[in-house]
């Protein structure tokens, strides 16, 4: 039993070069040094169509087709609805009807004017008379401008049968369904249709960085949008305007920003986050938004010391610079910041530092 015992007694300790044998978990790094970089800031919007239309019947009538595909992409004037036009090209046949009988009776006055001032002028009849032929041919001419009018306004009503698209961009779903009866006493609604390529997004700022931002050189540098996903919109936008006042409520300015839709992700009412060029840093010092850890306790980088082992940082943060963190307090330039491999490192460990690529 005492042989036993001292065979399954333990080594002095674990052998060189890790756990129980196995080497140090390798992690990459940057060595940090101070530069001038840009400084950003992000803040919350929402996104908006460029154009917005209210696809509405403007006649009364039965709808009978809808001759779009629902959620596609449509071009201005294309026809998007039909409505039964029996009523309107039986009114348009009647106006054309009248305009014929006014233009007849405007001739029939104008040959009697004629007829009239011709036997005036040797005193075959009175001035009455003439007066009155004179005036009659004005009445006919009246009815004659009222009768094209007319015949405008059924022209007008008849086009109206056929629902046409007053902008291009993608159209939603029909909001009325074949068989209805629309435009009985005012415009029907039948779609929408969006105009999003390119977007709108609307955000503020306050009116301290806003001021930095006229002030500064980086009032001309794109912006960037971030998804609700986390992840970076590819194509970069453009600041458009900002309002004439700041908001005294908030004491914020309210901004605008366009961004190219090519591919239709961006969809009007979703909220992302902007970020937003401020001012120029110098002597700063950025590391990239995964090596820097979040805890109860602050922020912290972790730091790869001469002896190879692992040391967390404190730092504080001033604002983004494109992908990474501005660090304002903790690091002063030299050191080694893990940023790959943050998992398997834990403080006071061995690793082995590569550098990142």
């Amino acid at each position: 039993m005492l042989t036993a015992l001292a065979a399954c007694k333990p080594q002095s300790g674990p052998p060189p070069g890790g756990m129980a044998g196995m080497p140090p978990p390798e992690v990459e790094v940057i060595t940090v040094v101070p530069r001038s970089v840009p400084r950003s800031v992000e803040a919350p919007g929402r996104l908006q169509a460029v154009r917005t239309a209210i696809v509405s019947a403007r006649v009364e009538g039965i709808l009978e087709q809808r001759t779009y595909v629902e959620g596609s992409e449509v071009k201005a004037g294309a026809v998007l609805f039909r409505i039964d036009d029996r009523t309107l090209a039986a009114n348009l046949a009647s106006a054309r009807a009248n305009l014929a009988k006014s233009q007849a009776q405007a001739l029939i006055a104008r040959q009697n004017q004629e007829r009239m001032q011709a036997l005036a002028g040797s005193k075959a009849i009175s001035q009455q008379e003439l007066d009155q032929a004179v005036a009659t041919k004005a009445q006919a001419d009246a009815e004659v401008a009222a009768a094209k009018a007319d015949l405008a306004r059924g022209e007008i009503d008849h086009s109206y049968a056929k629902v046409t698209a007053p902008i291009s961009g993608r159209i939603g779903r029909a909001l009325i369904s074949e068989g209805a009866l629309v435009g009985k006493n005012e415009a029907t609604p039948l779609a929408n249709i969006e105009q999003y390529d390119p977007i709108w997004v609307n955000f503020s700022q306050s009116s301290a960085e806003f001021l930095q931002l006229r002030q500064g050189k980086a009032a001309h540098a794109p912006l960037k949008l971030v998804l609700e996903n986390g992840r970076e919109y590819p194509h970069p936008g453009k600041l458009l305007f900002n309002d004439l006042a700041v908001d005294p409520a908030t004491g914020t300015v309210g901004l605008r920003g366009e961004f190219p839709n090519p591919a239709r992700l961006l969809l009007p009412g979703q909220f992302v986050s902007v970020r937003l060029p401020v001012a120029a840093v110098d002597n700063a010092i950025v590391v990239p938004q995964r090596a820097l850890q979040v805890s109860p306790q602050g922020q912290v980088v972790l730091l790869v010391g001469d002896d190879g082992k692992v040391a967390a940082q404190p730092v504080k943060t001033a604002g983004l610079s494109g992908n990474g963190w501005i660090i304002s307090e903790g690091l002063k330039g030299g050191e080694k910041v893990i940023v790959s491999g943050v998992q398997k490192a834990r403080p006071g460990m061995a690793v082995k530092a590569v550098a990142a690529k």
